[in-house]
């Protein structure tokens, strides 16, 4: 495994960068041993010629190249993607848990850029911006109309350089400018604190390059804070995965060594493969292993895995793992239901091609590919039930998913209309102020399932949804 390790680099999962490799060049050449379709290849070169003479105006020969490969790869399935210099960056910076901008946690509201958080240490943090300021401008450009991604790009840039927001604080009823000088940002992807004595929380956004020594930490301190622990809820709500190496670490972290955490499988034999809880399945550098230096305690205090359907691949690893183990109770919703193995090849120093190359499956041999893992104790995120889940995007929703090719698919006709009604409570909730919404932060004293996940440690009632039930792979519109 350690060869096989070096030679493949490193491996992601994610909602959107899925279970990832990096190999060799050389492996790119594999399909040149297959026949060529040469009529078919013909035709697209005798495409390219017309377009390029016959068109109204002059083409960019390399943007026209790009765009073909690109809406080649993205006709397959929604995790196959070819990346060009600026795309390739970006994922680069999704994984390593750094990026260049001004460090800030962001959401929507009313068409606008709200701070959640400031990092702190950040540029952000530095300027001054406080949680519920709103972005109305970036440089030149307002905010009211572009998409969450489009501002976030506008934001991150060049380390030293600089971008003006100008910001409206509502309690302080004004409107100011800020110039921040962008820098590179240490994201941190693991919370976590004691809750009560003897029952400690620990929250996973992301699997990231530096989330397994940042989860050993996290646990080392919470053991010095509470050396009894009797319970200890692990959350992996909204997160959207990330390292593979990463995910099998922290199902390492609970499970006997050697046990299986996770399989994978698909036409090429690199793709079949087993991966096991041991640090030679999950180092991908020499050095100390952190999960090696946990308390003994960890393989056996009593645990509860937090999901919902934000809960996506790396995070869905994890949860089946640990279920099919049976080492934990997991709580909440059904997940998003990533199950697909994405392998990413270097086309050139600054370009890649993100492919679909194999499913990933459970301890138990279970495909959760467009199916998701489905929770021991169905929890509603709140007391009133499960207000919003109608509204998250699953697997099964996304157009040309791929099937789990673990039985039939069956048509969900409810969903829309329970999409419908989620829509019309979602705007009711937004005009509400944030201390009345019924959306409390993770990890908060109001945090309904949380508190569920802390009644199932303890013995007592949980409150169960009355109305989840699993939801079925659906049927693929192609």
């Amino acid at each position: 495994m350690s060869q096989k390790l070096k030679i493949a680099g490193w491996i992601s999962v994610g909602a959107l960068a899925g279970v990832l490799t990096t190999v060799s060049l050389q492996t790119v050449a594999r399909g040149s041993l297959a026949p060529l379709p040469l009529e078919e290849l013909q035709q697209l070169a005798a495409v390219f010629g017309m377009v390029k003479t016959d068109y109204v105006e002059p083409i960019d020969e390399k943007k026209l190249i790009s765009d073909a490969i690109s809406g080649m790869v993205a006709s397959l399935d929604p995790h196959s993607q070819y990346f060009d210099k600026k795309s390739f960056k970006e994922f680069r910076e999704g994984t390593s848990g750094r990026f260049v901008g001004v460090g800030i946690e962001i959401s929507q509201e009313d068409g606008l850029v709200k701070v959640v958080s400031p990092i702190e240490g950040s540029p952000a943090f530095r300027a001054g911006l406080k949680p519920n300021d709103l972005i109305t401008k970036i440089d030149d450009t307002l905010v009211k109309g572009l998409t969450l991604n489009e501002a976030v790009k506008r934001m991150r840039g060049e380390p030293n350089t600089k971008v003006l927001l100008t910001i409206y604080r509502k309690d302080e009823n004004r409107t100011f400018p800020v110039t921040i000088t962008r820098e590179e940002i240490k994201t941190v992807s693991v919370k976590g604190k004691v809750m009560e004595p003897g029952y400690a929380w620990i929250r996973l956004s992301q699997f990231q390059e530096r989330t397994v020594d940042d989860f050993a930490r996290k646990v080392e301190e919470i053991y010095r804070a509470e050396p009894n622990l009797k319970g200890l809820v692990l959350d992996l709500r909204n997160d959207p995965g990330g390292l593979l190496d990463a995910a099998v670490a922290i199902s390492a972290a609970f499970l006997p060594e050697n046990v299986t955490v996770v399989s994978t499988n698909g036409q090429l034999a690199e793709s079949k493969f087993v991966y096991k809880a041991a640090p030679e399945f999950y180092q991908r550098r020499s050095g100390a292993d952190p999960i090696r230096r946990l308390p003994a305690a960890l393989k056996s205090v009593p645990l509860v895995v937090l999901v919902n359907e934000g809960s996506a691949s790396a995070s869905e690893i994890v949860a089946g793992a640990l279920q099919d183990h049976k080492r934990a109770t997991i709580l909440g919703s059904q997940t998003f239901g990533k199950g697909s193995v994405q392998t990413v090849r270097p086309l050139g120093p600054d370009t890649g091609l993100k492919l679909t190359t194999a499913r990933y499956y459970t301890p138990n041999g279970t495909s959760i590919q467009a199916r998701g893992i489905i929770p021991d104790v169905l929890v509603d995120e709140t007391e009133e039930g499960n207000i919003f889940a109608a509204l998250r995007t699953r697997e099964s929703d996304l157009q040309k998913h791929l099937g789990s090719g673990q039985g039939p698919e069956v048509k969900d006709e409810a969903r829309e209309k329970a999409r419908e009604e989620a829509r019309k409570r979602a705007e009711e909730e937004a005009r509400k102020p944030p201390q009345d919404r019924r959306m409390p932060e993770f990890g908060s004293d109001k945090d309904f399932q949380l508190v569920q996940a802390l009644n199932q440690l303890k013995g007592r009632p949980v409150l169960i949804s009355k109305t989840q039930v699993e939801r079925k792979e659906e049927k693929k519109e192609n």
